[in-house]
């Protein structure tokens, strides 16, 4: 049984579940849309929905919840403040009341005898009087407070109510239980994305702007090859004359800047079409058709080998310039690089290379004019060539490397920053790197795809 669909993966896993304040464009808030999933017999269930990670804590529901909560927190701590300030003044009226008691019997005391204690409890009775005057306050501070008090509770009533038309809107789950099923269908969800075979280039959707550094041209990168607890980001500035590698331990790191470990390569580079693959670098040598392998474990250059017939240094560029002859690539099926040669008038040309010998396995020719390709990329063997690096780019031509056959495509994406000079497909985040125009960009990719089950013969 074969199963056809369409998948929209996530830009990155991180941006997804956890925002960066410091972006440009931060991930939207709503629902996630996964293309397939498996019950516990191992059929594919096409076309999930599931909220975000962090929707539960972020909604509009769930914020108005919380704010009401507290209000009705502050509320009860108010009236406890209240409460113990009456539960005061009453024991103070209460001494009062007492000394009212003891004038009263003052007062039946004189009136026995007039003559005899008139002076003496004339003067106890002022003395009484005296004592008594601050409770005049304090009783109508007492009738304030009281008042305060229920009109607290006319508030709390008021908001128990609206509190429980918002837990009947919500549901009947518990938000912390609905939070864990999400959490447990997002681990289905992306074992079985794990399982998907390779699709085609549908859709482009973002950009989601990283960062903003560096000059009009360079190239940023992760390495798919890397587990997903390593989230390296390597960024190499400009397009010739330099040969400084900067490397940073995570995204967050990259966004603030905060370079973990800098690396001073034995030759300058062409171009910026360089790509991490399985812990080593490989890029075009400055003023040569030489790729070269750079292990960032030994700091060393492990191979390097120059591409036959290859041009170089300006001689078949994209359409930007900038000795972007010789573009190196990776997707899901290995190493790959692209360039043109005299032999083959200047057409683009693909091989596939060993990743230890840089040993060229094989090269399909096609007819694809290298100095009319914006830019270009690798998906599953297939090559994807934009017809131009500026505003209105498109993905215009691709080159099946299983068919040897190409077709005319129209895939637009929103070239935000108006210029680009690096467009790099990740398989790993199954998202496209780009450097436009001195901003670090990532691109989300639509991808048809064939979902082989347990039952495909």
């Amino acid at each position: 049984m074969r199963v056809l669909l369409t998948v929209l993966y996530p830009v990155l896993s991180l941006m997804i579940f956890g925002l960066y304040p410091s972006m440009t464009i931060g991930p939207k808030e709503g629902w996630q849309v996964y293309s397939s999933a498996q019950d516990a017999d191992g059929r594919c269930i096409c076309t999930v929905v599931a909220p975000e990670q962090s929707l539960c804590s972020r909604d509009a529901k769930s914020r108005q919840l919380r704010q009401l909560l507290e209000k009705v927190q502050n509320m009860s701590q108010s009236i406890e403040v209240l409460n113990l300030r009456t539960q005061r003044d009453f024991q103070y009226v209460m001494k009062m009341e007492n000394q009212m008691k003891g004038l009263r019997t003052k007062f039946r005391q004189v009136e026995d005898s007039r003559k005899a204690v008139l002076a003496r409890n004339f003067q106890e009775i002022k003395e009484k009087m005296d004592e008594l005057v601050p409770l005049i306050p304090v009783l109508e501070q007492y009738k304030t407070d009281a008042a305060l008090v229920s009109q607290f509770k006319e508030e709390i009533r008021n908001l128990s109510a609206v509190l429980t038309g918002i837990q009947e809107e919500v549901g009947a789950y518990d938000y912390d239980e609905l939070f864990q099923r999400v959490l447990r269908l997002d681990s289905r969800l992306r074992n079985c994305m794990g399982k998907l075979t390779c699709g085609k280039l549908m859709k482009i959707t973002g950009p989601v702007t990283i960062k903003t550094s560096g000059t009009r041209y360079g190239a940023w990168m992760t390495d798919p090859q890397a587990s997903p607890k390593n989230n390296r980001v390597w960024y190499m500035d400009s397009y010739t004359n330099n040969r400084i590698v900067r490397e940073y331990k995570t995204m967050d790191d990259f966004v603030s800047g905060v370079v973990s470990r800098t690396y001073n390569l034995p030759s300058k580079w062409d171009g910026t079409n360089h790509v991490v693959f399985n812990g080593s670098l490989y890029y075009n040598k400055y003023q040569s058709n030489i790729i070269v392998r750079y292990n960032f474990e030994t700091g060393q250059v492990s191979a390097q080998r120059a591409l036959d017939h290859a041009g170089f240094h300006n001689s078949y560029p994209y359409t930007w310039g900038g000795y972007s002859d010789i573009d190196v690539m990776a997707d899901e099926l290995g190493l790959w690089v692209v360039y043109a040669t005299n032999q083959n008038a200047g057409n683009i040309v693909i091989s596939q290379i060993d990743p230890e010998t840089l040993e060229v396995l094989k090269t399909w020719n096609t007819e694809y004019s290298k100095r009319n390709a914006g830019e270009s990329f690798m998906i599953c063997g297939t090559l994807y060539i934009t017809n131009s690096h500026v505003t209105g780019a498109k993905v215009y031509y691709s080159y099946s490397t299983k068919t040897s056959s190409y077709e005319y495509t129209d895939i637009p994406f929103h070239n935000q920053y108006f210029h680009i000079s690096m467009l790099d497909y990740n398989a790993r985040e199954r998202a496209l790197y780009a450097w436009n125009n001195g901003h670090q960009v990532l691109f989300n990719v639509t991808l048809y795809h064939v979902v082989k089950t347990d039952d495909d013969s």
